[in-house]
């Protein structure tokens, strides 16, 4: 998760100590980052602990207005290739690709690859956020504190409002809340998603650039990176309370972690971390680390295929794609994006391709997700960050760029 009005002083403290870097910085280029004692990919972290995966947790009491799970063992379940919602099913297919600067969006046709309209928004755009009932996307502006609303049936956007610094965005699984992840402030706000009147905080000053989230299946739990912090944040849902903060065995606090994924039966969340180059592995009652996942330079974003079997890591400063199996995070390919920065983005409803944005290369590219060889490589403006596939397969949605169940 990188802020672009951050670069200048990043490069300047990059010259000035050939690459070290003394605090939170959003704007670190590939090959720039890095902390001493990383493992390189493929290689074993010291002082690490390695557990197996557990059995998957029952799930218990669900959070009262959440849609049951449909399979204790795919939480995922409804969100399968083409298993659209009528709601959604007459929305146009389209890509929203947001831009840090200059803060616009892009739309492009699937069907073409051809960019087919561009809105300007305001000051800095992080990600397209899909609604809970999944009727509204929105663009979020961390710098003017803003969204800006689409109609998923047209493709066009509607009158920005304020928020409060929503850098990203989640929804309770009981469609409830949402959730304005302020990262700048170190706090959560909690909106009523239908007035967007403020409801509540929950400040959380021990986690440094609150970045991305994901829910426990019976929904009442939400664990969130602390991207500066090296360490992560469990939520209680239903209280809106900070339970207790996991630090993560080796701690960097210049960029890591950031994207965060549940295994599809509950048992374990897999996390991101750039400067560790893969994924921490944390148990799927959020309580402790177990093990570690080489995958490559710079991991950040997570994705499911369609089927839920397989795992996405975009290798954002090697130009990679690692595929793990999603239950057990066994290695199973490599996708190679030569020159590329992948970062966010979504899986295609009828779970074909993957689209990604070039955070660094300000281009967007499709990938089969068949043998992951790359269709197309797409150019774009400057920074593309939190692109957002639709439609999306799904009954509901949690927001970022679309985890959907």
């Amino acid at each position: 998760m990188i802020k672009t009005r951050l670069l200048p002083l990043f490069l300047s403290v990059a010259l000035l100590s050939a690459g070290c870097s003394s605090g939170p910085d959003h704007d670190a280029m590939p090959g720039m980052s890095g902390m001493s004692g990383m493992s390189e990919p493929g290689q074993p972290m010291t002082n690490v602990p390695s557990e197996p995966n557990p059995p998957a947790p029952a799930i218990g009491d669900p959070l009262p207005g959440m849609p049951p799970v449909p399979d204790a063992k795919n939480v995922d379940a409804a969100a399968g290739a083409g298993m659209l919602a009528p709601a959604v099913a007459g929305d146009k297919p389209l890509v929203y690709v947001p831009h840090n600067k200059p803060a616009d969006v892009w739309v492009i046709d699937p069907a073409t690859f051809q960019v087919v309209g561009k809105y300007k928004v305001g000051g800095e755009l992080q990600h397209v956020v899909p609604s809970w009932d999944m009727r509204t996307l929105y663009a979020t502006d961390d710098r003017t504190d803003q969204v800006m609303p689409f109609d998923p049936r047209t493709g066009l956007p509607g009158k920005a409002f304020p928020v409060v610094d929503p850098y990203n965005m989640y929804f309770t699984p009981d469609g409830k809340y949402a959730i304005s992840v302020a990262e700048r402030m170190r706090k959560l706000v909690w909106y009523d998603p239908h007035t967007w009147q403020v409801h509540d905080e929950t400040p959380t000053p021990e986690c440094a650039g609150i970045d991305h989230a994901d829910f426990s299946p019976d929904g009442r739990t939400a664990v969130f990176t602390c991207e500066f912090g090296g360490r992560v944040t469990v939520i209680d849902v239903a209280s809106h309370k900070v339970l207790r903060m996991i630090d993560m065995p080796h701690r960097n606090t210049h960029m890591g972690p950031q994207d965060i994924k549940l295994a599809p039966d509950g048992s374990v969340y897999y996390i991101a971390d750039s400067d560790a180059n893969g994924l921490w592995v944390l148990d799927g009652a959020a309580t402790r680390v177990l093990r570690f996942i080489p995958t490559g330079k710079g991991a950040h974003g997570l994705y499911l295929s369609r089927d839920a079997k397989q795992l996405y890591v975009t290798n954002r400063h090697e130009g990679s794609v690692t595929v793990l199996d999603s239950y057990t995070g066994a290695p199973i390919a490599v996708w190679r994006i030569p020159g590329g920065t992948p970062d966010m983005g979504n899986v295609t409803a009828d779970g074909s391709q993957l689209w990604l944005s070039g955070r660094y290369s300000d281009a967007v590219y499709v990938l089969s997700t068949k043998d992951g060889s790359l269709l197309r490589t797409i150019p774009v403006g400057h920074g593309p960050h939190g692109l957002c596939v639709w439609p999306q397969p799904g009954r509901y949605s949690l927001g970022h760029t679309g985890i959907t169940r």
